[in-house]
């Protein structure tokens, strides 16, 4: 990751296709554990179609809004539209369901885009610059997040994580910029330009930031 970092006391990460992307067989593997466990008289390419439309939809409408759809909703808006019923199927369940595709995410873990991430972010921390993790989030939780950043050790150098699920807010809304504000705020004396934001959507991370008052960077893998 190529960026000039000589001018900011603090930089933000987007997390998804900013710092890692999917496991090509997790989507696969999570679909199909979708249509068996919630017994979907469908086959697998409805599925697989139906899962997609309400990804984008969602993520689409998280922007819109600012707001957060929970995984869980998400569930319930698939379910509805593949026909099954939603009283059989209680929060408690899908809890269960979730529990299930949580251990399959690490089977089928995401990779790192950059290997040398943490060697960058060790970097970073060493010339005094702290970190965070700023990321909108859909079928995975932000507590599944923490776990995978724990597994791939960058946990020490990033000073806190923000997720939508957590907050209630998503990017663009300046609701979530402003949550990382005041945390950095909080260790720091800081203005908003001296803070980046690095992220790989125009949206919600570039303009979400500008817009904000911090200084962006748009990545592009």
């Amino acid at each position: 990751m190529k960026i000039d970092y000589k001018n900011y006391s603090h930089i933000s990460f987007d997390l998804w296709l900013t710092l890692i992307k999917s496991n090509p067989e997790f989507k696969k593997k999570r679909n199909l554990l979708f249509r068996d466990f919630f017994e979907v008289n469908s086959p697998i390419e409805k599925v697989n179609e139906v899962v997609r439309y309400y990804d984008v939809l969602c993520n689409n409408i998280n922007e819109k809004t600012g707001l957060n759809l929970s995984t869980y909703e998400i569930y319930y808006l698939i379910l509805n539209a593949l026909d099954v019923d939603l009283h059989a199927n209680g929060v408690e369940r899908l809890g269960e369901f979730y529990q299930e595709t949580e251990r399959l995410f690490f089977d089928y873990k995401p990779d790192l885009i950059f290997p040398d991430i943490k060697l960058q972010f060790e970097e970073m921390v060493a010339q005094g610059k702290s970190i965070n993790i700023l990321s909108n989030t859909g079928f995975i939780k932000g507590k599944s997040l923490r776990k995978l950043l724990a597994h791939y050790e960058l946990t020490d150098s990033i000073s806190f994580q923000i997720y939508s699920d957590e907050v209630g807010f998503s990017k663009p809304n300046n609701e979530i910029f402003q949550l990382v504000f005041d945390q950095v705020k909080s260790s720091k004396k800081v203005q908003k330009n001296e803070i980046l934001h690095i992220g790989d959507n125009s949206i919600a991370d570039y303009n979400g930031a500008r817009n904000f008052g911090f200084e962006a960077h748009l990545l592009k893998i």
